[in-house]
């Protein structure tokens, strides 16, 4: 019971050891609703017991992220083609060898299959857990104002981004490369978006004496790097016109830091290409076609949602309201969730091509937005299930 409650404590984070780095996680992190967690800190302080498990689940969790080790893109042995290694590089995922070249390159494509040797760069590899463990020490920060919770989280983000010796370069040239094809794709930007939650971290750490004024700065300049080579770069721009997943984590990424920079015109700007990219990839019946292509098609269903329900929150919070938008053409995202929750609810069997096992996991998320945003009882049911004895541990407590 006790791996069972650390599972599910962790699962709108990420579910990994955090000793073992290496590991990748299986869902992804959700964005924080900052006046939901004032609400969450306000009864806590009151002792209310209903928080109480989830608040001593969440300081487990970040006293096992404080032995989560500094990692940075100096880690990686191979060179990328810049011979740089603050130069950011990863390989595709679904790219094989090709079995009729002698050396096996140009490399050749399986969809939904992982080869291996993407841990052989240990770039993309870790950060999951360098954004969970963030993650999780900045929750930690907040609810407990414990400083060695911010002191770790300052010292994660210093060595990944800003000191010199370590930091990453504000670009994905070399990302999700192709032995014999590419150097660098543009599918290669959604490996970056664990640095949306990193974003979130940094706004709870601002109100420790750790995080410096030194340190906003940095990472103020950093994020406009980062902005300005995704807008610009032939790989950034191919990747926001990306017409499936791709594209919307795009956008995802990018309004997480035009949210941490303040930048209202880009918000505004992101917010009417969200609800036109909604428009043109949901079909009528609430499904996105291109994701019911995959192999791994209720997967990439979900993670797509997961996306937009991401932007959603984000920009409720900028006011901004996209949980009940209506798109020209009449798509919303109340008709996406309508369209697979019967499936995650079991109530309907997927008949779209899956050719891995579907983890449960990554419904949460959807399930609890399901719940919030869209009065869902039978959502907040099965989340019940799926924890069993667990559920009042859950870290949706208290986010």
């Amino acid at each position: 019971m006790r791996k069972l409650s650390f599972f599910f404590g962790s699962l709108l984070l990420v579910s990994i050891a955090l000793d073992a780095q290496e590991k990748i996680s299986l869902t992804d992190l959700v964005t924080i609703d900052f006046n939901q967690l004032a609400k969450s800190k306000e009864r806590i302080q009151k002792n209310d017991e209903e928080y109480a498990t989830a608040f001593d689940q969440l300081k487990v969790d970040a006293e096992r992220a404080l032995r989560f080790k500094p990692v940075s893109v100096m880690n990686k042995t191979d060179l990328p083609p810049s011979g740089d290694k603050h130069d950011y590089m990863s390989i595709a995922p679904y790219w094989w060898p090709n079995p009729n070249a002698v050396n096996g390159i140009p490399y050749i494509r399986r969809d939904g299959e992982i080869n291996p040797e993407v841990k052989n760069f240990p770039d993309k590899v870790v950060l999951p857990g360098l954004s969970s463990s963030i993650y999780h020490l900045a929750l930690g920060y907040y609810f407990t104002g414990k400083e060695a919770y911010a002191a770790h989280a300052t010292k994660l983000i210093r060595v990944w981004f800003l000191d010199e010796a370590t930091r990453m370069n504000p670009n994905l040239k070399y990302a999700q490369s192709v032995k014999g094809v590419t150097e660098g794709r543009a599918e290669g930007v959604i490996d970056t978006r664990h640095f949306m939650h990193i974003m979130d971290g940094i706004q709870l750490l601002k109100a420790s004496s750790v995080w410096t004024a030194k340190d906003q700065s940095g990472m103020d300049s950093w994020v406009k790097d980062f902005i300005q080579w995704l807008g610009s770069s032939t790989i950034g721009k191919e990747e926001m016109n990306a017409p499936n997943n791709h594209g919307v984590w795009y956008d995802a990424q990018l309004l997480a830091y035009a949210g941490f920079l303040r930048d209202t015109s880009l918000v505004k700007t992101i917010y009417k290409r969200v609800v036109n990219r909604l428009d043109k990839e949901m079909d009528n019946q609430g499904s996105f076609p291109l994701e019911m292509k995959r192999t791994t098609s209720l997967h990439y269903s979900v993670f797509i949602l997961n996306a937009y329900s991401s932007l959603a929150t984000r920009f409720q919070q900028l006011g901004l309201d996209l949980w009940q938008a209506k798109t020209a053409s009449g798509k919303s995202l109340k008709k996406g969730f309508d369209f697979i929750l019967p499936y995650l609810l079991k109530k309907q069997e997927w008949t779209s091509p899956q050719i891995n096992a579907f983890k449960q996991v990554e419904s949460l998320p959807l399930l609890k937005k399901a719940t919030a945003q869209y009065g869902c009882a039978s959502c907040l049911d099965e989340i019940k299930r799926l924890a069993g004895a667990s559920y009042p541990a859950l870290l949706m407590m208290l986010l």
